[in-house]
């Protein structure tokens, strides 16, 4: 393990343990973690509306005005923000050279299950009207917004809609039931969420709903007919086994599947870019998957 992950994990170690405490304080807690975050230099910010959702755009100079992504920040369905996720989306963008649209999706409890996944599914279809080309379209997203993404996808094919080029799951949680034996056999190296926080999580956003339902668990889904994906997840968290899963059951279904596990990596360890070569390594990885699928 090398020095920089060292010190992202005494980091995690000193914030405020905010397991037991009510949703609003939670999501306060993460808002603050987030403050002192600075975006890249040449990535403006705008406040956008995407069908109703707030959202924002971040456009990269020179970056094409043809192609984009919509990206679903992680939190567990019930915390995260444009804010919290602001950094790490800017930096995505300037690695792709592509303006992303970040998407400010309804949280759970106050809008359980599947409200997230129709407001992403509303955002990619605006994206269409406003004459964005499916082939120029990649959707991603982060741990939860990882799973939204794959579901997502779920919901545009089911009705219809055509797809987009690509898709990109970074540490994604895709299993709500919360099987998977990563779960126990990383508790010991999981250095930001754990079970019980999850399965908190996954009861607040379904309120009693099936946790195998596909649109909830996109990896109970069929997802033949899915656009490339790519998968990165870190070798010492929780949610290992749902990225396995997941790249399984893809490419069960024929879908062009690219898993990599990056060893001694915590869960979305591209949010600490700016300290940690490997996050930036791996978020220049996601530019290059971007220009790969989309050009």
């Amino acid at each position: 393990m090398n020095d920089e992950i060292k010190v992202v994990r005494q980091l995690l170690a000193s914030m405020p343990d905010s397991s037991g405490k009510p949703i609003e304080e939670r999501r306060k807690l993460m808002e603050l973690a987030s403050a002192a975050a600075h975006i890249p230099e040449g990535i403006a910010v705008e406040a956008a509306d995407a069908g109703g959702t707030p959202a924002e755009w971040l456009r990269p100079e020179g970056a094409p005005a043809d192609r984009t992504i919509l990206y679903l920040h992680g939190g567990g369905y019930t915390m995260g923000s444009l804010v919290t996720h602001r950094q790490m989306v800017a930096c995505i963008a300037k690695a792709a050279a592509v303006s992303v649209l970040s998407l400010d999706y309804r949280l759970a409890p106050e809008h359980p299950f599947p409200a997230a996944v129709e407001d992403a599914a509303a955002a990619y279809r605006l994206l269409l009207k406003q004459g964005f080309a499916p082939e120029k379209i990649a959707i991603a997203g982060d741990s939860a917004g990882g799973g939204l993404t794959m579901a997502t996808l779920v919901m545009l094919r089911d009705s219809g809609d055509p797809l987009p080029a690509a898709a990109i799951c970074l540490s994604p949680l895709t299993d709500l039931t919360c099987s998977s034996e990563t779960y126990s056999a990383n508790a010991a190296t999981e250095a930001m969420i754990a079970e019980d926080m999850i399965k908190e999580m996954a009861a607040m956003y379904l309120q009693g709903r099936d946790p195998k339902t596909p649109l909830a668990s996109p990896i109970f889904a069929d997802l033949t007919g899915f656009p490339p994906i790519l998968i990165q997840v870190g070798s010492e968290e929780v949610l290992l086994g749902d990225s396995l899963a997941l790249d399984r059951k893809a490419k069960a279904c024929g879908v062009d599947s690219t898993l990599e596990i990056w060893q001694d990596m915590i869960h979305v360890w591209q949010a600490f870019s700016p300290i940690l070569t490997e996050g930036r390594d791996a978020i220049a990885r996601i530019g290059e998957f971007y220009r790969t699928y989309i050009r």
